[in-house]
């Protein structure tokens, strides 16, 4: 594989910011059920945290928007979210609940299981629609991420995600916008609920994770063909022409036996597709590995990387970010590096 070259090996302490609801993560240990265990553990996450702490280790500079409960819930999520490498100075505070979730592992034919609590009542998801300062939050970041689960939560949101992205655009800043679509979350009639709002976010966006059945099913886009790679090849260049996108990029995913997955990655740019190396590898924890290929997408744009070295670099963080406890990525550059020239080694002495 080539090699990086020194320009983009390092972060270029760019100030990227994600707008996105924290959440408590509260796993039970080993692979009890809910029903079986007694105990759990608790950690904080969300997209927004992951991609900001993901760039954090890459080094930028991460900024998180959102608003915590005022109380020892939100002081635990700001000193843990500080622990991580994010800078809390653009987190608001207000209202009294945190949203939750609770991870069971899966094992053999058993899957993991997610089970949320009511996560409309948090204080992100209850903030007066005039919460943030979007052009002072705007003039601060060189770059925003948001996601289509943050999209999902309730129209207030939605109009606050408009609002920011139109004015970091304004203040000549990027907008990512990762689909994330999630069905239960939309409800009954989903794709059409979903359909312009989608459509409002992709034409503020200039760089945006997708995939063909992104495309399909959210922007209800025809194709004729049912092979997955025509599909992309057909569909993705419409999607970026139709909203003037700079990149789009995904991945296609295998699944195989004994807990061994396969992940690809893409990039479209500039009229051109570009594919990263398949890699297989066993899964330890699949949660946030997306975030991972997100972060690694967007410090590649960041930092000058050319399409090929983009796409194998963010694989190759996703594909380490299976390989740890918890949502949020912790590789770092060199690491992703090494990972990439050394896959298969053993113990790094």
């Amino acid at each position: 594989m080539p090699e990086i070259p020194a320009d983009a090996q390092t972060g270029a302490g760019c100030r990227v910011a994600a707008f996105g609801e924290v959440m408590m993560r509260l796993q039970v240990p080993g692979y009890e059920t809910l029903a079986q265990g007694s105990e759990l553990k608790y950690t904080f996450s969300g997209t927004g945290v992951n991609i900001t702490s993901a760039l954090s280790r890459l080094g930028h500079d991460g900024y998180l928007v959102t608003t915590l409960p005022s109380n020892p819930l939100g002081e635990a999520a700001i000193a843990y979210l500080r622990r991580l490498g994010i800078s809390t100075s653009l987190i608001q505070r207000g209202g009294k609940y945190i949203g939750m979730y609770f991870l069971e592992n899966g094992f053999g034919p058993r899957p993991g299981r997610v089970t949320y609590t009511d996560r409309l009542g948090s204080s992100f998801n209850t903030a007066h629609p005039d919460h943030y300062d979007e052009e002072q939050i705007a003039r601060r970041i060189e770059l925003i991420h948001f996601c289509g689960i943050t999209l999902a939560m309730n129209d207030t949101v939605r109009q606050q995600m408009k609002q920011l992205a139109a004015a970091v655009r304004r203040q000549n800043g990027q907008v990512v916008f990762d689909c994330n679509y999630r069905p239960t979350l939309w409800g009954n009639d989903s794709y059409e609920i979903a359909r312009p709002h989608y459509e409002q976010m992709l034409e503020h966006a200039d760089i945006v994770m997708m995939n063909e059945r992104d495309a399909i099913g959210i922007l209800g886009m025809d194709t004729a063909t049912a092979d997955r790679l025509d599909q992309l090849k057909q569909l993705i260049p419409q999607v970026a022409k139709k909203y003037d996108i700079a990149v789009i990029a995904g991945t296609h995913r295998a699944i195989h036996e004994n807990n061994m997955h396969s992940l690809q990655g893409y990039i479209y740019k500039n009229g051109t597709f570009v594919f990263s190396q398949i890699l297989t590898f066993p899964v330890h924890d699949r949660i946030g590995a997306g975030d991972a290929y997100t972060a690694g997408i967007i410090h590649g744009q960041l930092t000058g990387m050319d399409m090929q070295q983009m796409a194998d670099y963010a694989a190759t963080a996703a594909m380490l970010a299976h390989t740890v406890t918890g949502d949020t990525p912790v590789s770092t550059d060199r690491e992703i590096r090494q990972a990439m020239m050394m896959q298969g080694r053993d113990v790094d002495r």
